[in-house]
Protein backbone atom coordinates (compact mmCIF):
# COMPACT_ATOMS: atom_id res chain seq x y z
CA UNK A 1 0.00 0.00 0.00
CA UNK A 2 0.96 3.14 -0.88
CA UNK A 3 0.43 6.51 0.20
CA UNK A 4 0.23 8.63 -3.00
CA UNK A 5 0.87 7.00 -6.90
CA UNK A 6 2.48 9.19 -9.37
CA UNK A 7 1.32 8.09 -12.93
CA UNK A 8 3.43 10.00 -15.63
CA UNK A 9 7.36 10.51 -15.12
CA UNK A 10 7.41 13.44 -17.23
CA UNK A 11 8.28 17.10 -15.58
CA UNK A 12 5.15 17.21 -13.55
CA UNK A 13 5.56 13.67 -12.30
CA UNK A 14 8.57 13.82 -11.12
CA UNK A 15 8.42 17.51 -9.99
CA UNK A 16 5.48 16.91 -7.74
CA UNK A 17 7.39 13.39 -6.54
CA UNK A 18 10.11 15.75 -5.41
CA UNK A 19 7.71 18.27 -3.64
CA UNK A 20 5.72 15.45 -1.77
CA UNK A 21 8.87 14.30 -0.73
CA UNK A 22 9.34 16.45 1.41
CA UNK A 23 6.96 14.43 3.84
CA UNK A 24 7.33 11.30 5.05
CA UNK A 25 5.12 9.27 2.51
CA UNK A 26 5.72 6.44 0.49
CA UNK A 27 5.59 7.58 -3.07
CA UNK A 28 5.77 6.02 -6.40
CA UNK A 29 6.20 7.12 -9.63
CA UNK A 30 4.75 4.78 -12.92
CA UNK A 31 5.67 4.98 -16.51
CA UNK A 32 4.98 2.72 -19.07
CA UNK A 33 8.38 4.27 -20.97
CA UNK A 34 11.83 2.70 -19.82
CA UNK A 35 13.28 5.69 -18.64
CA UNK A 36 12.04 9.26 -16.91
CA UNK A 37 11.17 12.01 -20.11
CA UNK A 38 10.12 9.86 -22.57
CA UNK A 39 7.09 12.03 -23.53
CA UNK A 40 6.13 15.37 -23.96
CA UNK A 41 9.10 16.73 -21.53
CA UNK A 42 11.69 15.35 -23.83
CA UNK A 43 10.49 16.97 -27.42
CA UNK A 44 9.62 20.86 -26.81
CA UNK A 45 10.59 24.40 -27.49
CA UNK A 46 12.35 24.03 -23.70
CA UNK A 47 11.48 27.51 -23.22
CA UNK A 48 10.54 29.55 -19.95
CA UNK A 49 8.62 31.38 -20.97
CA UNK A 50 7.85 34.69 -18.96
CA UNK A 51 3.92 34.43 -18.60
CA UNK A 52 2.47 37.07 -20.86
CA UNK A 53 0.62 35.13 -23.09
CA UNK A 54 -2.15 32.97 -20.93
CA UNK A 55 -5.32 34.31 -20.01
CA UNK A 56 -5.09 36.64 -16.85
CA UNK A 57 -6.84 35.19 -14.22
CA UNK A 58 -6.69 31.18 -15.51
CA UNK A 59 -4.39 28.07 -14.02
CA UNK A 60 -2.09 28.42 -16.87
CA UNK A 61 -1.26 32.52 -16.86
CA UNK A 62 -0.41 31.50 -12.70
CA UNK A 63 1.15 28.66 -12.96
CA UNK A 64 3.59 30.06 -15.80
CA UNK A 65 4.71 33.00 -13.84
CA UNK A 66 5.35 31.23 -10.49
CA UNK A 67 7.11 28.88 -12.20
CA UNK A 68 9.56 31.42 -13.56
CA UNK A 69 9.78 33.18 -10.73
CA UNK A 70 11.15 29.95 -9.08
CA UNK A 71 13.49 28.83 -11.65
CA UNK A 72 17.10 30.44 -10.50
CA UNK A 73 16.33 28.65 -7.22
CA UNK A 74 15.26 25.62 -8.37
CA UNK A 75 18.32 25.60 -11.12
CA UNK A 76 20.44 26.12 -8.46
CA UNK A 77 19.34 23.55 -5.76
CA UNK A 78 19.07 20.49 -8.33
CA UNK A 79 21.92 21.42 -10.89
CA UNK A 80 20.40 21.64 -14.28
CA UNK A 81 21.27 24.16 -17.08
CA UNK A 82 19.23 27.83 -16.84
CA UNK A 83 19.60 30.51 -18.51
CA UNK A 84 17.46 33.84 -18.27
CA UNK A 85 17.94 35.20 -22.16
CA UNK A 86 15.02 37.22 -22.37
CA UNK A 87 12.37 37.08 -25.24
CA UNK A 88 11.22 39.14 -28.26
CA UNK A 89 7.88 39.03 -30.05
CA UNK A 90 7.75 40.39 -33.42
CA UNK A 91 5.54 41.70 -36.00
CA UNK A 92 5.72 42.36 -39.12
CA UNK A 93 3.53 45.72 -39.68
CA UNK A 94 1.94 48.67 -38.06
CA UNK A 95 -1.48 46.66 -37.86
CA UNK A 96 0.03 44.01 -35.58
CA UNK A 97 1.17 47.00 -33.24
CA UNK A 98 -2.35 45.93 -31.51
CA UNK A 99 -1.48 42.28 -31.02
CA UNK A 100 1.83 43.19 -29.03
CA UNK A 101 0.08 46.01 -27.00
CA UNK A 102 -2.56 43.76 -25.60
CA UNK A 103 0.00 40.80 -24.93
CA UNK A 104 1.93 43.48 -22.76
CA UNK A 105 -1.90 44.41 -20.99
CA UNK A 106 -2.06 40.99 -20.43
CA UNK A 107 1.44 40.32 -19.20
CA UNK A 108 1.22 43.09 -16.31
CA UNK A 109 -2.04 41.76 -15.38
CA UNK A 110 -0.68 38.23 -15.10
CA UNK A 111 2.24 39.88 -13.34
CA UNK A 112 5.00 39.94 -15.34
CA UNK A 113 7.95 42.26 -14.83
CA UNK A 114 9.55 44.97 -16.78
CA UNK A 115 7.61 44.23 -20.17
CA UNK A 116 7.79 47.00 -23.03
CA UNK A 117 7.53 47.34 -26.62
CA UNK A 118 10.20 48.28 -28.86
CA UNK A 119 10.76 49.49 -32.06
CA UNK A 120 12.52 48.30 -35.14
CA UNK A 121 15.63 49.79 -34.46
CA UNK A 122 15.81 49.24 -30.29
CA UNK A 123 14.93 45.66 -31.15
CA UNK A 124 17.48 45.33 -33.98
CA UNK A 125 20.57 46.89 -31.59
CA UNK A 126 19.56 43.56 -29.34
CA UNK A 127 18.89 41.29 -32.04
CA UNK A 128 21.07 42.20 -34.89
CA UNK A 129 19.81 38.76 -36.98
CA UNK A 130 16.05 40.19 -36.84
CA UNK A 131 14.43 40.60 -40.60
CA UNK A 132 14.40 43.85 -42.09
CA UNK A 133 10.50 43.35 -42.43
CA UNK A 134 9.79 43.08 -38.47
CA UNK A 135 8.26 46.43 -37.48
CA UNK A 136 8.41 46.20 -33.52
CA UNK A 137 8.93 43.45 -30.85
CA UNK A 138 7.50 43.18 -27.12
CA UNK A 139 10.33 42.51 -24.78
CA UNK A 140 10.00 40.06 -21.93
CA UNK A 141 13.20 39.66 -20.18
CA UNK A 142 12.60 37.32 -17.50
CA UNK A 143 12.18 34.66 -20.23
CA UNK A 144 14.60 32.22 -20.25
CA UNK A 145 15.75 28.60 -21.48
CA UNK A 146 16.74 25.36 -20.13
CA UNK A 147 17.61 21.55 -20.86
CA UNK A 148 14.38 19.92 -20.45
CA UNK A 149 16.09 16.34 -20.22
CA UNK A 150 18.24 17.32 -17.20
CA UNK A 151 15.68 19.67 -15.58
CA UNK A 152 13.68 16.55 -15.20
CA UNK A 153 15.56 13.33 -14.36
CA UNK A 154 17.39 16.21 -11.68
CA UNK A 155 13.75 16.42 -9.95
CA UNK A 156 13.71 12.48 -10.75
CA UNK A 157 17.03 11.65 -8.85
CA UNK A 158 16.45 13.91 -6.14
CA UNK A 159 13.39 12.56 -5.24
CA UNK A 160 15.01 8.73 -5.23
CA UNK A 161 17.28 10.61 -3.23
CA UNK A 162 14.24 10.83 -0.55
CA UNK A 163 13.03 8.14 -0.79
CA UNK A 164 10.36 7.82 -3.84
CA UNK A 165 10.22 4.43 -5.67
CA UNK A 166 10.22 4.79 -9.40
CA UNK A 167 8.27 1.43 -11.48
CA UNK A 168 9.22 1.97 -15.56
CA UNK A 169 8.22 0.02 -18.01
CA UNK A 170 4.72 -0.10 -16.21
CA UNK A 171 1.83 0.62 -18.38
CA UNK A 172 -1.30 1.46 -16.00
CA UNK A 173 -4.21 -0.97 -17.83
CA UNK A 174 -6.85 0.26 -15.15
CA UNK A 175 -7.74 2.00 -12.10
CA UNK A 176 -10.50 1.10 -9.64
CA UNK A 177 -12.24 2.44 -6.14
CA UNK A 178 -12.11 0.52 -2.86
CA UNK A 179 -12.70 1.40 0.74
CA UNK A 180 -8.72 1.98 1.12
CA UNK A 181 -8.23 3.89 -1.59
CA UNK A 182 -7.67 2.86 -5.46
CA UNK A 183 -6.16 -0.45 -7.16
CA UNK A 184 -4.49 0.08 -10.41
CA UNK A 185 -3.89 -2.67 -12.77
CA UNK A 186 -0.82 -2.75 -14.16
CA UNK A 187 1.46 -4.93 -16.62
CA UNK A 188 3.41 -5.96 -13.77
CA UNK A 189 0.40 -6.76 -11.11
CA UNK A 190 -1.41 -4.92 -9.12
CA UNK A 191 -0.50 -2.06 -6.75
CA UNK A 192 -2.22 -0.37 -3.99
CA UNK A 193 -2.36 3.65 -2.90
CA UNK A 194 -4.32 5.98 -0.98
CA UNK A 195 -3.99 9.02 -3.44
CA UNK A 196 -3.21 8.79 -7.44
CA UNK A 197 -1.96 11.65 -9.24
CA UNK A 198 -2.75 11.54 -12.40
CA UNK A 199 0.08 13.42 -14.89
CA UNK A 200 -0.07 11.05 -17.94
CA UNK A 201 0.62 13.34 -20.47
CA UNK A 202 -1.27 12.73 -23.55
CA UNK A 203 -2.78 9.74 -21.77
CA UNK A 204 -4.26 12.01 -18.66
CA UNK A 205 -7.68 11.93 -20.12
CA UNK A 206 -7.47 8.04 -20.62
CA UNK A 207 -7.02 7.38 -16.84
CA UNK A 208 -8.78 10.36 -15.51
CA UNK A 209 -11.81 8.52 -17.02
CA UNK A 210 -11.37 5.29 -15.83
CA UNK A 211 -12.34 7.14 -12.22
CA UNK A 212 -14.47 9.74 -13.18
CA UNK A 213 -17.98 10.09 -14.91
CA UNK A 214 -17.14 13.19 -15.77
CA UNK A 215 -15.34 12.86 -19.13
CA UNK A 216 -12.15 14.57 -20.53
CA UNK A 217 -11.01 14.79 -23.97
CA UNK A 218 -7.78 15.23 -24.71
CA UNK A 219 -6.25 16.13 -28.22
CA UNK A 220 -2.33 15.13 -29.10
CA UNK A 221 -1.24 18.38 -30.79
CA UNK A 222 1.61 17.67 -33.05
CA UNK A 223 4.80 20.18 -32.97
CA UNK A 224 7.72 19.47 -35.13
CA UNK A 225 11.43 21.45 -35.07
CA UNK A 226 14.61 21.19 -36.82
CA UNK A 227 17.96 21.62 -34.38
CA UNK A 228 20.68 23.62 -36.33
CA UNK A 229 24.59 22.79 -35.47
CA UNK A 230 25.88 24.41 -32.83
CA UNK A 231 27.97 26.43 -35.83
CA UNK A 232 24.70 28.64 -36.02
CA UNK A 233 23.87 28.80 -32.20
CA UNK A 234 24.62 32.63 -31.59
CA UNK A 235 22.95 33.60 -34.83
CA UNK A 236 20.03 35.14 -32.04
CA UNK A 237 20.54 35.92 -28.82
CA UNK A 238 16.76 35.78 -27.05
CA UNK A 239 14.39 33.71 -27.76
CA UNK A 240 12.39 35.33 -30.99
CA UNK A 241 8.66 34.74 -31.23
CA UNK A 242 5.80 35.61 -33.47
CA UNK A 243 2.27 36.78 -32.72
CA UNK A 244 0.55 33.34 -31.41
CA UNK A 245 -2.30 31.84 -32.41
CA UNK A 246 -5.42 30.02 -31.78
CA UNK A 247 -3.10 26.96 -32.09
CA UNK A 248 -0.28 28.17 -29.36
CA UNK A 249 2.78 30.78 -29.64
CA UNK A 250 3.70 30.16 -33.19
CA UNK A 251 7.00 29.40 -34.92
CA UNK A 252 10.09 30.49 -32.51
CA UNK A 253 13.68 30.75 -33.01
CA UNK A 254 15.88 30.28 -30.13
CA UNK A 255 19.16 29.72 -29.06
CA UNK A 256 19.70 26.39 -26.69
CA UNK A 257 21.93 26.10 -23.69
CA UNK A 258 23.97 23.77 -25.05
CA UNK A 259 24.79 26.15 -27.63
CA UNK A 260 22.42 24.75 -31.10
CA UNK A 261 19.83 26.45 -32.42
CA UNK A 262 16.14 25.55 -32.37
CA UNK A 263 13.19 26.20 -34.68
CA UNK A 264 9.35 25.31 -34.71
CA UNK A 265 6.94 23.72 -33.63
CA UNK A 266 4.35 23.46 -36.19
CA UNK A 267 0.78 22.87 -34.49
CA UNK A 268 -1.53 20.10 -35.95
CA UNK A 269 -4.00 18.41 -33.64
CA UNK A 270 -4.18 13.81 -34.56
CA UNK A 271 -5.96 11.62 -32.45
CA UNK A 272 -2.97 9.05 -32.42
CA UNK A 273 -1.03 9.19 -29.31
CA UNK A 274 2.12 7.88 -29.81
CA UNK A 275 2.30 10.02 -33.64
CA UNK A 276 5.76 11.89 -33.20
CA UNK A 277 6.72 11.71 -36.84
CA UNK A 278 7.79 14.94 -39.04
CA UNK A 279 6.10 16.05 -42.76
CA UNK A 280 7.91 17.64 -45.62
CA UNK A 281 5.25 19.88 -45.40
CA UNK A 282 5.46 20.71 -41.80
CA UNK A 283 9.34 21.07 -42.10
CA UNK A 284 8.99 23.75 -45.20
CA UNK A 285 6.45 25.31 -43.33
CA UNK A 286 8.83 25.74 -40.32
CA UNK A 287 11.53 27.25 -42.35
CA UNK A 288 9.36 29.98 -44.27
CA UNK A 289 7.90 31.10 -41.25
CA UNK A 290 11.56 31.18 -39.49
CA UNK A 291 13.16 32.94 -42.29
CA UNK A 292 10.43 35.85 -42.05
CA UNK A 293 11.80 37.03 -39.13
CA UNK A 294 15.37 35.92 -38.75
CA UNK A 295 17.52 36.44 -41.57
CA UNK A 296 20.30 34.09 -42.98
CA UNK A 297 19.19 31.39 -41.12
CA UNK A 298 21.81 28.49 -42.24
CA UNK A 299 19.65 25.61 -43.33
CA UNK A 300 22.65 23.23 -44.38
CA UNK A 301 23.55 24.01 -40.67
CA UNK A 302 20.53 21.43 -39.68
CA UNK A 303 21.79 18.37 -37.82
CA UNK A 304 18.05 16.82 -37.36
CA UNK A 305 14.22 17.16 -37.31
CA UNK A 306 12.13 15.68 -34.45
CA UNK A 307 8.62 15.89 -33.36
CA UNK A 308 6.96 16.18 -29.64
CA UNK A 309 3.24 15.87 -28.51
CA UNK A 310 1.84 18.60 -27.03
CA UNK A 311 -1.43 17.39 -24.16
CA UNK A 312 -4.40 20.08 -25.36
CA UNK A 313 -7.46 19.66 -23.43
CA UNK A 314 -10.47 20.61 -25.25
CA UNK A 315 -10.91 23.62 -22.20
CA UNK A 316 -7.40 25.26 -23.46
CA UNK A 317 -6.64 25.62 -19.74
CA UNK A 318 -4.06 23.37 -16.87
CA UNK A 319 -6.31 21.25 -15.31
CA UNK A 320 -5.26 20.82 -11.76
CA UNK A 321 -7.55 19.49 -8.94
CA UNK A 322 -9.03 16.87 -7.05
CA UNK A 323 -11.07 15.12 -9.03
CA UNK A 324 -14.88 15.96 -7.55
CA UNK A 325 -15.98 12.44 -8.14
CA UNK A 326 -13.39 10.77 -7.18
CA UNK A 327 -11.89 11.47 -3.99
CA UNK A 328 -7.96 10.95 -3.68
CA UNK A 329 -7.41 11.77 -7.04
CA UNK A 330 -5.65 14.64 -8.81
CA UNK A 331 -5.80 15.27 -12.17
CA UNK A 332 -2.78 17.06 -13.41
CA UNK A 333 -3.96 17.39 -17.09
CA UNK A 334 -3.97 19.70 -20.06
CA UNK A 335 -0.45 20.38 -19.61
CA UNK A 336 0.81 21.83 -22.88
CA UNK A 337 2.76 25.15 -23.22
CA UNK A 338 3.85 26.54 -20.37
CA UNK A 339 3.55 23.31 -19.19
CA UNK A 340 7.69 23.34 -18.62
CA UNK A 341 7.94 26.62 -17.23
CA UNK A 342 5.13 25.87 -15.21
CA UNK A 343 6.37 22.86 -13.89
CA UNK A 344 7.97 23.73 -10.67
CA UNK A 345 4.47 25.46 -9.29
CA UNK A 346 2.42 22.79 -10.53
CA UNK A 347 4.44 20.52 -8.54
CA UNK A 348 4.11 22.78 -5.07
CA UNK A 349 0.13 22.53 -5.92
CA UNK A 350 -0.15 19.46 -6.04
CA UNK A 351 1.47 18.92 -3.04
CA UNK A 352 -0.19 21.54 -1.10
CA UNK A 353 -3.42 19.16 -2.36
CA UNK A 354 -2.32 15.62 -0.99
CA UNK A 355 -1.09 17.19 1.81
CA UNK A 356 -4.43 18.76 2.83
CA UNK A 357 -5.99 15.05 2.06
CA UNK A 358 -2.95 13.47 4.06
CA UNK A 359 -1.91 15.48 6.62
CA UNK A 360 1.38 14.03 6.75
CA UNK A 361 4.44 14.87 8.43
CA UNK A 362 7.33 16.33 7.42
CA UNK A 363 9.97 14.22 6.21
CA UNK A 364 13.39 15.50 8.84
CA UNK A 365 15.90 13.77 6.06
CA UNK A 366 15.10 15.50 2.94
CA UNK A 367 17.76 16.88 0.87
CA UNK A 368 16.89 19.91 -0.63
CA UNK A 369 19.89 19.70 -3.43
CA UNK A 370 21.34 17.15 -6.16
CA UNK A 371 24.63 17.25 -7.79
CA UNK A 372 24.04 16.85 -11.53
CA UNK A 373 26.57 14.64 -13.41
CA UNK A 374 30.27 15.60 -14.91
CA UNK A 375 30.57 17.69 -17.60
CA UNK A 376 33.98 17.16 -18.74
CA UNK A 377 34.40 19.50 -21.61
CA UNK A 378 33.18 22.28 -19.49
CA UNK A 379 36.28 21.31 -16.68
CA UNK A 380 39.21 23.94 -16.88
CA UNK A 381 42.08 21.86 -18.08
CA UNK A 382 43.96 21.93 -15.25
CA UNK A 383 40.37 20.18 -13.19
CA UNK A 384 40.27 17.97 -16.22
CA UNK A 385 44.01 16.65 -15.65
CA UNK A 386 43.07 16.25 -11.98
CA UNK A 387 39.92 13.59 -13.07
CA UNK A 388 41.87 11.63 -15.62
CA UNK A 389 44.47 11.00 -12.88
CA UNK A 390 41.66 10.15 -10.65
CA UNK A 391 39.48 7.94 -13.11
CA UNK A 392 41.38 7.49 -16.53
CA UNK A 393 38.15 6.40 -17.72
CA UNK A 394 37.54 10.41 -18.10
CA UNK A 395 39.93 10.93 -20.43
CA UNK A 396 38.78 8.26 -22.99
CA UNK A 397 36.56 10.24 -25.40
CA UNK A 398 33.40 7.99 -26.97
CA UNK A 399 31.64 10.90 -28.20
CA UNK A 400 33.67 13.63 -30.61
CA UNK A 401 30.94 16.05 -31.57
CA UNK A 402 30.24 16.44 -27.57
CA UNK A 403 33.34 15.43 -25.87
CA UNK A 404 31.45 13.39 -24.03
CA UNK A 405 34.01 10.32 -22.07
CA UNK A 406 33.54 7.14 -20.86
CA UNK A 407 33.89 8.39 -17.25
CA UNK A 408 30.72 10.17 -17.92
CA UNK A 409 28.55 7.70 -19.39
CA UNK A 410 29.71 5.30 -16.88
CA UNK A 411 28.28 8.05 -14.14
CA UNK A 412 25.07 8.07 -15.92
CA UNK A 413 24.61 4.37 -16.10
CA UNK A 414 25.32 3.84 -12.29
CA UNK A 415 23.50 7.11 -11.07
CA UNK A 416 20.05 6.66 -9.28
CA UNK A 417 17.92 5.63 -12.32
CA UNK A 418 20.70 5.38 -14.36
CA UNK A 419 20.25 5.12 -18.08
CA UNK A 420 19.66 1.60 -19.49
CA UNK A 421 19.35 2.30 -23.06
CA UNK A 422 21.07 5.02 -25.96
CA UNK A 423 18.67 7.61 -25.69
CA UNK A 424 19.06 7.12 -22.22
CA UNK A 425 22.67 8.05 -22.07
CA UNK A 426 22.03 10.84 -24.69
CA UNK A 427 19.72 12.64 -22.62
CA UNK A 428 21.67 12.63 -19.83
CA UNK A 429 25.40 12.89 -21.25
CA UNK A 430 24.83 14.37 -24.60
CA UNK A 431 26.73 11.78 -26.29
CA UNK A 432 25.32 11.59 -29.83
CA UNK A 433 23.76 14.76 -29.78
CA UNK A 434 26.33 16.43 -32.00
CA UNK A 435 26.41 16.93 -35.66
CA UNK A 436 26.84 13.50 -36.85
CA UNK A 437 23.82 12.38 -34.52
CA UNK A 438 25.14 9.19 -32.98
CA UNK A 439 27.19 7.94 -36.45
CA UNK A 440 30.11 7.33 -34.87
CA UNK A 441 29.80 6.79 -30.93
CA UNK A 442 26.95 4.49 -31.06
CA UNK A 443 28.82 1.28 -31.00
CA UNK A 444 31.24 2.15 -28.47
CA UNK A 445 28.13 3.60 -25.84
CA UNK A 446 26.26 -0.17 -26.88
CA UNK A 447 29.61 -1.75 -25.43
CA UNK A 448 29.76 0.02 -22.71
CA UNK A 449 26.02 -0.55 -22.01
CA UNK A 450 26.05 -4.30 -22.39
CA UNK A 451 29.20 -4.60 -20.28
CA UNK A 452 27.80 -2.27 -17.54
CA UNK A 453 24.35 -3.84 -17.62
CA UNK A 454 25.72 -7.30 -18.26
CA UNK A 455 23.65 -8.52 -21.01
CA UNK A 456 24.77 -9.02 -25.24
CA UNK A 457 25.01 -6.96 -27.52
CA UNK A 458 21.72 -7.38 -29.06
CA UNK A 459 20.29 -6.94 -25.76
CA UNK A 460 20.97 -3.18 -25.85
CA UNK A 461 17.81 -0.74 -27.27
CA UNK A 462 17.64 2.84 -28.16
CA UNK A 463 14.18 4.05 -26.02
CA UNK A 464 12.66 0.73 -25.03
CA UNK A 465 12.60 -2.97 -25.05
CA UNK A 466 10.92 -2.67 -28.48
CA UNK A 467 13.78 -0.63 -30.10
CA UNK A 468 17.07 -3.32 -30.83
CA UNK A 469 19.67 -2.18 -32.89
CA UNK A 470 21.09 -5.60 -33.43
CA UNK A 471 18.27 -8.39 -34.39
CA UNK A 472 19.21 -11.48 -35.95
CA UNK A 473 17.27 -14.69 -37.32
CA UNK A 474 16.43 -18.56 -36.28
CA UNK A 475 16.80 -21.50 -38.75
CA UNK A 476 13.51 -21.63 -39.16
CA UNK A 477 12.71 -17.93 -40.23
CA UNK A 478 16.08 -18.56 -42.38
CA UNK A 479 14.38 -21.98 -43.56
CA UNK A 480 11.24 -20.20 -44.71
CA UNK A 481 12.95 -16.97 -46.25
CA UNK A 482 15.15 -19.32 -48.41
CA UNK A 483 11.70 -21.12 -49.48
CA UNK A 484 9.84 -17.70 -50.64
CA UNK A 485 13.22 -16.51 -52.56
CA UNK A 486 13.55 -20.08 -54.77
Amino acid sequence: MYDVIIIGAGVCGCAAARELSRYALRICVLDKCTDVCEGTSKANSAIIHAGFDARPGTMMARMNVRGNRMMDEISSQLDFPFLRTGSMVVCRNADEVKGLEELLERGKENGVPDLKILSHDEAAQMEPGLADSVYAALYAPTGGIVCPFQMTIAYAENAVQNGVEFRLATEVLSVHRDETGYRLITNHGELKTRCVVNAAGVYADTIHNMVSSRKMHITPRRGEYFLLDKAAGKLVAHTIFQLPTAMGKGVLITPTVHGNLLVGPTAVDQEDKEGTYTTADGLHYLEEKAKAVVKDLPMKQVITSFAGLRAHEDGGEFIIREVMDARGFVDVAGIESPGLSSAPAIAEYVRDIIVSILNPVKNEKFMETRKGLTSFASLPRDKQKELIEKEPSYGRVICRCETVTEGEILEAIRRPLGATTLDGIKRRTRAGMGRCQAGFCTPKVMEILAREQKVPLSGICKNGQHSKLIVGINKDQLQETNHETA
